[in-house]
C-alpha cells in the first residue's frame, strides 16, 4: 500500500478541505454536490447518489477520495469483460413504453436517462435473448426473439427492438380463457461514433395494436367429417372421369387414323 493510499484511508478528506484531524468527526465532501451545508458524503455511493440528484455524471471517480479509498475504479476494472444473465418479469401499463438494459446506474437530465459510467473504447453490449415474452405462453404461441442473438461489429452504440403487441384470447376446448398477446418485431442498431451518442446498451421499445386477435377451440361434428368425406371422394372421381376421358378419346382418335392408312 503506498502512503498515500494510506494517508486516504486513515486521514480521508473533509468537507472543509483539509484531512481528518485527531478527535474530528469525519464528514466527506460531496464536490460541490451538497443539497444544503450540513450534507456529508463519507463514501463512493453517497457522492454518486448527490451527483445523480443534481443531474451530473461522474466522468472521474478515480479523483474522488471517497471513491478512491473504497478502491471504486479498481472494482470497475476488474469486471471488464464480464457479462450478466438477468431473468425476471416486468409489470407495463398498456401505454407505449421502453425497458432497457445500460450499464451503470443511470439519471434524468431533462427527461433523457443518461448513463452514469463511461468507459475508454466503449460498452460491449454483445447480447442473447433466451426468451422474451408479453403475457401468459398459450397453445402455438410463437415468440420472435427466443434465440435471438447479437455480436456487437463497433466499439459502442446502442441495439434497439421496436416491438408491436398485439393484445390475443385464447379460448380453449375446456372453456378456459388466456388473456395474452403477441407481438412482431424490427431491430436497428445506432453507431456509437455518431453526434449526439446515443446511450449504450439494448432497448426495448414496445406499443400496443388496437386490433385484438382471439382463437378459439372448437369440436367438429360428424356431419362436416361427413361432408369433408364426401367433398374428398367427389374429387377423386371427378379427377378420375378426367383422367378417363382423355385416355379413351385419344385411343379413339389415334384408331380412327390408323384405319385411314396414316399409321401402318
Amino acid at each position: 500500500m503506498t502512503l498515500k493510499k494510506r494517508e486516504q484511508i486513515e486521514k480521508p478528506l473533509q468537507k472543509h478541505g483539509g484531512r481528518l484531524g485527531k478527535g474530528e468527526e469525519y464528514c466527506g465532501t460531496c464536490y460541490g454536490a451538497e443539497e444544503s451545508d450540513e450534507q456529508c458524503c463519507n463514501s463512493c455511493e453517497e457522492v454518486r447518489e448527490a451527483y445523480k440528484k443534481k443531474g451530473w455524471a461522474l466522468t472521474n471517480p478515480d479523483l474522488i477520495d471517497q471513491c478512491a479509498r473504497e478502491d471504486f475504479v479498481e472494482r470497475v476494472k476488474t469486471q471488464h469483460g464480464e457479462g450478466c444473465s438477468v431473468h425476471g418479469f416486468l409489470d407495463v401499463s398498456k401505454v407505449a413504453g421502453n425497458f432497457h438494459f445500460a450499464p451503470g446506474k443511470g439519471y434524468y437530465e431533462s427527461n433523457v436517462d443518461v448513463p452514469e459510467l463511461t468507459a475508454e473504447g466503449g460498452f460491449n453490449i454483445t447480447h442473447k435473448i433466451n426468451k422474451l415474452s408479453f403475457g401468459t405462453e398459450f397453445p402455438g404461441a410463437v415468440n420472435p426473439l427466443d434465440g435471438a442473438q447479437w455480436t456487437q461489429p463497433a466499439s459502442d452504440g446502442t441495439y434497439q427492438y421496436f416491438i408491436k403487441v398485439v393484445p390475443t384470447i385464447y379460448n380453449d376446448i375446456r372453456g378456459r380463457k388466456i388473456d395474452s398477446n403477441q407481438f412482431s418485431v424490427t431491430e436497428h442498431f445506432r453507431d456509437g461514433n455518431v453526434q449526439p451518442r446515443p446511450q449504450p446498451g439494448v432497448f426495448f421499445f414496445y406499443d400496443f395494436s388496437p386490433i385484438k386477435v382471439i382463437f378459439t377451440e372448437e369440436n367438429r361434428s360428424f356431419l362436416h367429417y361427413l361432408t369433408n368425406l364426401c367433398a374428398i371422394v367427389g374429387g377423386i372421381f371427378t379427377v378420375a372421369g378426367i383422367i378417363d376421358s382423355f385416355i379413351y378419346h385419344g385411343q379413339k382418335a389415334l384408331k380412327k387414323k390408323m384405319e385411314i392408312g396414316k399409321y401402318r
